[in-house]
């Protein structure tokens, strides 16, 4: 079963008292109409950083704009407009404000720290690693500046480099929180996932009550086969916050892994319940439906994932696999034929097709289906056998002794096919290679050969019936 990975939540949220923020924004208002706005800067000063800290960003833009109305080279509140218009999401009229301020101000850095945040968002890369380099260039010691840096260079996926800087930060500042979570971040997609659970505990000593940390932290227990110590932060992740589903459905994977298949049912029904428009919960729900044989289940759950995602390989696979399970193979081979369309490189394809079609006793099909197989891995031991068994069914032992053949070339160790090729020969009366086979198959497993003696003279005794 696969996981996935969501660090949706935001760190050290401002407490503050809404009302009071209220009155105080009032407050300036009437000051403003009153038209002795420029006796009070301090106080409308005040106020618009209490807006910028607390989310009342159009009331902080409001207050803005009137003291640059009669104060328009004033840097500083031209930062602050930026600042605000970051928090809206309005990242052009960010970067104007932010160039305005600099006009004013060059070698401001909180300006510069705050123009790389929209260079950042509208994508400027390059412009956005000059702006923070001019920043250390200006302070060598900001730690902001390399934690900024760090994330830009985790967006363009040069984790070794992000590293680099995200220890600087935590160097210049040990409780820099969202320093040491992308720290954890970054060591795990490079799989060094001792040292992301190093830094994500790091981030919990400070932030004991992210959920998101919890459960980063469990998702790198899941991809070291620590599945008991992934639940346990899992569920610490869910006690701070139920509705985030990605915790309930990695909780229902790494039970699935302990084979729990009952709990891991009943976890990620809770996933789907919080989240039924993601196709792979749907598919997973089916997967767990599945492990429990409760085929009809997964069906239902197969169906929605396809609803959501018509081109699933693995969603139709899954259903033609559980259609096969309860008989109804003329549904099954539907799906496997689309899945083939999808994804005709796959050997688990192949092999369900050409099981369908053998249970549909439509033999020359599934020979087919083998052979497609066979051209994608020419040594399947599996496909080769059942080539084996098909043509015996169908009387052609000499294309079943050649399937076997081939079976003991490419795989000695697997002693069985021995018998079998020492059976047909038999069959076709001629024992000149019967005695060469059964040695070697002796060789390779000896426990059975007394078993084996008994089966050839029963073998003998058959054949002189014939």
């Amino acid at each position: 079963m696969e996981f996935y990975n969501d660090y949706p939540e935001d760190f050290n949220e401002f407490d503050f008292d809404e009302s009071a923020v209220i009155e105080k924004i009032a407050n300036c208002i009437d000051i403003i109409e009153s038209g002795v706005a420029i006796l009070n800067i301090d106080t409308i000063d005040d106020t618009i950083q209490l807006c910028m800290d607390s989310d009342f960003i159009e009331e902080g833009l409001f207050l803005v704009e009137s003291i640059l109305e009669f104060s328009p080279f004033n840097s500083e509140f031209w930062q602050y407009k930026g600042i605000l218009l970051n928090n809206k999401f309005d990242f052009p009229e960010a970067y104007f404000a932010f160039t305005k301020s600099l006009a004013l101000s060059p070698n401001d850095v909180e300006s510069l720290i705050n123009k790389a945040i929209s260079e950042e968002n509208l994508e400027l890369f390059e412009d956005a690693i000059e702006t923070l380099e001019k920043v250390l260039l200006l302070d060598q010691n900001n730690e902001e500046a390399f934690f900024n840096l760090g994330f830009l260079y985790e967006r363009k996926e040069q984790f070794d480099k992000a590293i680099e800087l995200f220890n600087k930060a935590i160097t210049l500042d040990p409780l820099f929180a969202e320093a040491w979570y992308e720290l954890g971040f970054c060591y795990e997609f490079n799989d060094k996932l001792d040292e992301a659970l190093s830094a994500y505990n790091q981030f919990l000593e400070i932030e004991p009550y992210s959920y998101s940390g919890w459960y980063n932290k469990g998702i790198v227990y899941v991809k070291q086969n620590k599945f008991n110590e992934a639940i346990n932060d899992f569920e610490i992740s869910i006690a701070l916050n139920d509705e985030f589903s990605s915790s309930w459905f990695n909780s229902g994977v790494a039970y699935a892994n302990l084979d729990m298949y009952t709990e891991a049912l009943n976890y990620i029904k809770q996933a789907v319940a919080l989240d039924g428009n993601d196709s792979t919960i749907w598919f997973t729900l089916g997967q767990a439906h599945e492990d429990l044989e409760q085929y009809e289940e997964a069906i239902k759950a197969y169906t929605k994932s396809l609803q959501l995602d018509k081109n699933s390989f693995e969603a139709l696979l899954a259903r033609a696999v559980s259609y096969n399970n309860i008989n109804k193979h003329n549904l099954a081979l539907e799906d496997i034929n689309e899945a083939i369309l999808l994804n005709s490189k796959s050997t688990e394809a192949w092999e369900t097709k050409a099981q369908i079609q053998r249970n549909l006793s439509d033999l020359e099909s599934a020979i087919i289906s083998y052979e497609e197989l066979l051209l994608i891995d020419d040594k399947n031991f599996e496909a080769w056998s059942k080539l084996a068994e098909i043509y015996s069914e169908m009387g052609n032992l000499k294309k079943s002794l050649h399937a076997i053949s081939v079976c003991t070339e490419f795989h000695p160790e697997k002693s069985n096919s021995y018998f079998g090729k020492e059976e047909k020969k038999i069959l076709l009366k001629d024992s000149s290679e019967t005695s060469e086979y059964l040695k070697s198959s002796f060789s390779s497993n000896s426990n059975i050969k007394n078993e084996s003696s008994k089966d050839s003279i029963e073998l003998k005794q058959s054949n002189r019936t014939l």
